[in-house]
């Protein structure tokens, strides 16, 4: 028997081994974050700390080894705003734009919320960050506030202020006599043993000679000299006089001082001019290390360790300068939180980053687009594609499932036909995407989706024709919506299964359904039907339309600002019949309301299981295939979820995972149900072997819709028996008495509601 338990064991794990590399474990979260752009860094213990907008990561080693910290895996917030290595502790101190707190110790990230929570009146916001022992002291707008970190609380605040009237306190050092504080009062200095609470206890150092008076930018203590940092120069201490060191006229963007140097970040005229200054603090030197290098765009901020700069650039990422050289670290993330459409083609994700505003108005978004495939993103923009440098606000994208060619809508800058960098096609000017009424120069893509023949249909916001279809044969032709609205304004398409057109309208006008009859070219019989809130007009919850989807059994559901309808009968919009929306009423508790009445429904999806995915201003719910029940909730309070505010949501059909794209980013989720497959296709179960440590959800992929799964001994005693959603089953791995299964082999037999088997496979569980 144990010779069969290895055998087992060896076979699944060949087997499932490569499958396993690209498939988290079900319930488990997954960021997918802006990492590109650099704001502050920090070195210690042989890492390199970066933090962006949304995270931080670590570069470690000559083989630039990569960790991320972000809210999905462990970091209690989002949005850094500086961060300080203290090489004493081996602890990171990370500061939010809140004021909330992070440490990272070796493998734990502890939180101090203490600042963040507090009910203190003003501004509680954290400029600069030093260490002294276990202490940490933050220079903050109200005063410093000092943080142990080996019991990880608040000690005490100190007010170098003058009574009633605070001070902004930039920064604050030690010469191991005095403490000293760069305010916007100038400098302040108090002796160690004196009440550093009471503000009487800190004197202005003013009118001293070579030392200008007014608000002081930095001070820091190193290789026993005190230095300043005020109206664009740096000054040293000697004896009761100053010196300046260094000057210019150049706009500083940061000040960072290590054990043996100052490192300055420069720039003028937008990044025209732009360098990083290291100035040696035992000799008083300076060199320019770097002064308008192609390699850095906007360095933010600069840390040295040995003879090794490190610039934090906001367009770049990290830049390494060793030895005379410059390397850039490059992080697999796409730009930015990304606004535009999403959607899965197969296994590829594609997203448009561009955005309108809630007014349908440009927003001169850069971005671009993406892909995310095999867990690689590939970006699309002027970055790495020079001809897309005009080409802003892409909301839309889609891909021809025939030719693989990428269609991407710009709000302003037409209709783009990508092959590769070299083949592509821009339509706009003398095409048939026509200009916008009263925006000369402007050619609006408000949505794009290909339907079951292979055509391409577009809304062409603002235009005289303002809907149209780049047939399958390469022909066009234009429709112009018989209904009076302001601005001709047409949004985003879906196509239902009748291949009839539904189109978003913005900006509060409901929502259109169109059917062109038998042919695309015969406008004679082609029917148009406006939807809006009321009885026998549509009766849609709210005029505001966010978002469609059309799930498994043909249904349309709705998003609006006052809830979800669901549109149950979309083959009889245009017979006698008629075909209103469907308000479902929900019984919760003791109240029956309309599903999501009160919520802001920007978001819905539709996986593998027939379940609904809806995403709101106040976080995810998980719907049964019905509506009327929630089995899962998400908030950015409860889970990793990045924000609660929702823009899209896209679920892969392959694996069941749940992408959202938020206000702070985009994340995902391994849910339980995937699509069913056409093929016959082995089981695919994972983790295979189960690992007695393994205490999460097991994923048997691969079974028919809906099929029941059992769970046997090799004796056919019944283990456990589940049903599946979709084309997948989970099993939290006990047995019906909560108890794991023993060492061994087990049977997965898959069968119909007849009790057909039509698949079967094996698990096995080892110590």
């Amino acid at each position: 028997m144990r010779n069969l338990i290895l055998f087992f064991f060896l076979s699944a794990l060949c087997g499932f081994q490569a499958a396993l590399a690209q498939l988290q474990p079900i319930g488990q979260w997954r960021e997918h974050l802006d990492f590109n752009q650099g704001i502050k860094v920090s070195a210690g213990a042989g890492n390199i700390f970066v933090s962006s907008k949304f995270g931080i990561y670590s570069v470690s080693g000559d083989e630039r080894n990569i960790e991320r910290f972000t809210k999905v895996n462990g970091l209690s917030d989002i949005g850094v705003r500086t961060l300080r290595y203290n090489p004493l502790t081996e602890k990171l101190l990370i500061v939010y734009n809140n004021s909330n707190l992070d440490v990272l110790y070796r493998n734990d990230i502890i939180n101090i919320p203490y600042i963040f929570r507090s009910n203190v009146r003003g501004d509680k916001q954290v400029n600069d960050i030093f260490f002294e022992g276990n202490n940490a002291y933050l220079s903050t707008n109200l005063g410093i506030i000092v943080v142990n970190l080996n019991r990880y609380e608040i000690n005490t605040t100190w007010y170098p202020g003058n009574g009633t009237d605070p001070v902004k306190v930039y920064a604050c050092t030690s010469d191991g006599i005095n403490f000293y504080a760069a305010t916007d009062k100038g400098l302040k200095a108090a002796p160690r043993n004196a009440n550093l609470e009471d503000f009487r206890s800190w004197a202005t150092i003013a009118n001293a000679p070579g030392l200008p008076n007014g608000a002081v930018q930095s001070v820091f203590f190193i290789k026993g000299k005190l230095f300043v940092a005020l109206d664009n120069g740096i000054y040293v201490r000697n004896g009761s006089s100053w010196t300046m060191v260094y000057g210019d006229t150049l706009r500083w963007i940061s000040l960072n001082a290590t054990e043996d140097a100052i490192l300055l970040t420069e720039e003028v005229n937008n990044w025209e001019t732009r360098r990083v200054i290291v100035i040696d603090a035992l000799t008083e030197t300076t060199r320019t290390l770097v002064n308008n290098n192609s390699f850095l765009i906007r360095p933010n901020h600069a840390v040295n360790a040995g003879n090794d700069v490190f610039v934090a650039d906001l367009e770049q990422g990290l830049i390494i300068f060793k030895n005379g050289s410059f390397e850039k670290i490059q992080i697999n993330a796409p730009f930015g939180p990304l606004d535009g459409e999403m959607r899965f083609e197969g296994n590829v994700l594609y997203v448009a980053g561009g955005s309108v505003n809630e007014a349908w108005n440009y927003t001169f978004n850069e971005t671009g687009f993406f892909t995310y495939e095999n867990d690689i993103w590939k970006t699309y923009n002027s970055r790495n594609i020079s001809w897309l440098d005009s080409i802003r606000d892409i909301i839309s994208v889609v891909k021809d499932p025939l030719s693989g060619k990428i269609y991407a809508g710009s709000y302003g800058g037409g209709l783009i036909e990508y092959e590769t960098n070299e083949k592509f096609k821009i339509y706009k000017q003398g095409t048939a995407i026509e200009e916008t009424v009263g925006d000369p120069g402007s050619y609006r893509i408000g949505g794009l989706a290909f339907d079951g023949e292979n055509n391409l249909w577009f809304s062409n916001f603002g235009a005289p024709r303002n809907f149209g279809v780049k047939k399958a044969d390469g022909t066009w032709k234009k429709f112009t919506v018989p209904f009076v609205i302001p601005d001709n304004m047409t949004g985003g398409i879906l196509i239902d299964d009748f291949n009839q057109k539904w189109i978003q309208v913005p900006q509060g006008f409901g929502l259109y359904c169109f059917n062109h009859g038998n042919s695309i070219d015969n406008t004679g019989d082609d029917r148009w039907k406006w939807y809006q809130t009321g009885k026998n007009n549509g009766n849609l919850p709210g005029n505001f339309v966010n978002t469609m989807a059309k799930d498994k059994d043909g249904f349309i559901w709705l998003g609006t600002d006052k809830g979800i309808g669901i549109i149950q009968c979309p083959g009889e919009v245009f017979t006698a019949f008629g075909c209103e929306v469907f308000q479902p009423i929900v019984q919760q508790d003791n109240f029956a309301g309309r599903l999501f009445e009160n919520e802001d429904v920007r978001a819905i999806a539709v996986d593998g299981g027939n379940r609904k995915w809806v995403g709101t201003r106040n976080g995810v719910w998980l719907l049964n295939p019905d509506g009327d029940k929630v089995l899962l909730r998400f908030t950015a309070e409860n889970s990793p979820l990045l924000s609660n505010e929702i823009s899209r949501i896209a679920i892969n059909p392959q694996t069941g995972e749940v992408f959202f794209s938020t206000f702070n980013g985009i994340c995902s989720y391994r849910s339980s149900a995937t699509e069913v497959s056409e093929k016959n296709e082995s089981l695919l179960v994972f983790p295979n072997p189960v690992p007695s440590s393994f205490n999460g959800q097991i994923g048997i992929k691969g079974v028919p819709e809906n099929a029941i799964i059992k769970i046997t001994e090799l004796n056919g005693r019944l283990v456990f028996q589940t049903r599946a959603a979709g084309g997948q089953a989970v099993w939290n791995g006990r047995d019906y008495t909560g108890r794991k299964p023993a060492t061994g082999v087990y049977l997965i037999l898959v069968t119909d509601d007849t009790g057909i088997e039509k698949r079967a496979g094996k698990i096995v569980f080892v110590k």
